[in-house]
């Protein structure tokens, strides 16, 4: 690995240690998740001026308006998508950084992420070759549409928060999937997990959360 990649001082793998002990007392459980996340550099994908902040657990903004989000809540997401068995195909809505496409990567076999803002997906892309994930494409799309090229899927991850879930995700939900999606307006947001089940759809209300709106159209 590269020093760029590896880090030093405050991107060092000891602060991604330290992230970890964090996350740990959190709650977050899965060792897969927990090695994922002390094994990826979080720091390639956000700004040099925050780079040293990069394994605090916060929100941090990546431009456009939008955030990568906290260590935290990238583990807990990734968490409940996981909880009842490891996946084949998962879709994300909302490359942004980046960074939750990493995780992703190397924990299902591929991944399809979709993104509005195409210099955002661009700057995630290439971060992703850096690490030499070759199992996700990206798409420059509206997100509320999902991907429906590739459907149906075993799990889906959104990002960023409709006021209520967009139905195109629904139908793109293969049975017995997951869908982990932040929903509400303003700071009334729930973190949800919505399963497809054989007659129908059974939703759990998480915790509460923060995300950026989910915003219709397309940013060349």
């Amino acid at each position: 690995m590269n020093r760029r990649l590896q880090g030093v001082g405050m991107t060092s793998r000891r602060t991604r240690e330290r992230m970890i002990n964090r996350l740990q007392e959190q709650g977050i459980a899965n060792p897969a998740v927990l090695q994922t996340m002390l094994d990826t550099p979080r720091h390639i994908f956000v700004e040099d001026a925050f780079a040293s902040r990069a394994y605090e657990d916060t929100a941090l903004p990546i431009g456009f308006n939008q955030t990568i989000s906290q260590p935290y809540i990238v583990a807990r997401m990734t968490e409940l998508l996981l909880e009842r068995g490891p996946l084949d195909k998962v879709l994300e809505v909302g490359t942004g950084s980046g960074y939750q496409t990493a995780i992703l990567a190397q924990l299902v076999k591929r991944v399809h992420s979709v993104e509005r803002i195409y210099p955002l997906q661009q700057r995630a892309r290439r971060c992703l070759q850096d690490l030499r994930l070759r199992n996700v494409r990206l798409k420059h799309t509206d997100g509320g549409w999902g991907w429906e090229e590739y459907a149906p899927y075993d799990g889906i991850l959104v990002t960023a928060a409709p006021p209520e879930v967009p139905e195109p995700l629904l139908a793109q939900m293969a049975r017995r999937s997951i869908l982990v999606i932040p929903v509400g307006d303003g700071r009334a947001q729930t973190l949800m997990r919505i399963t497809r089940t054989e007659v129908g759809y059974q939703m759990e209300d998480i915790e509460p959360v923060s995300f950026v709106p989910l915003l219709p159209g397309m940013v060349s």
